[in-house]
């Protein structure tokens, strides 16, 4: 957990290894079995050229970051938004890193919010986008 909120603040990155074994285990746990993400043979057929990460598994990542920093206040209601840019793919190597860009109070309850970034090892972006966690009433 952080023990200093304040903004520019960065979070811990969360670094993550992408295999095929990972995605494989995240369409069983997640229902989503659509061949771009299971079947290597199908997969290289398409544009893509081969299997992908699903969005949400990277997302996941964003959520164990904000998880680690902010606790129960992100898990009982923080807010993502994100925008995919390129896939996940088996083999990247994923790092997932966030600042608080500001604080705002809205109704006398205090808002981190953090902007984040989701790269892999070439340092494309994969994914972009901010998190929102309601602070409590503590904290300035």
């Amino acid at each position: 957990m952080l023990t200093e909120i304040q903004e520019g603040k960065a979070l811990n990155p969360v670094v993550r290894h992408i295999t095929q074994e990972k995605i494989n285990l995240y369409a069983e746990a997640s229902g989503d079995f659509n061949p771009i993400h299971v079947d290597e043979s199908f997969a290289a057929k398409t544009p893509l050229g081969g299997t992908i990460a699903h969005g949400m598994l990277n997302l996941a990542y964003v959520s164990e970051m904000m998880t680690s920093a902010f606790g129960q206040s992100w898990l009982s209601g923080g807010k993502l938004r994100a925008k995919f840019k390129e896939p996940a793919r088996p083999g990247d190597t994923l790092t997932v890193s966030s600042k608080i860009n500001c604080i705002e109070q809205r109704d006398n309850v205090s808002y981190a919010n953090c902007g984040f970034e989701c790269r892999n090892q070439k340092g494309e972006m994969i994914v972009a986008g901010e998190a929102i966690v309601k602070l409590s009433s503590a904290r300035k």
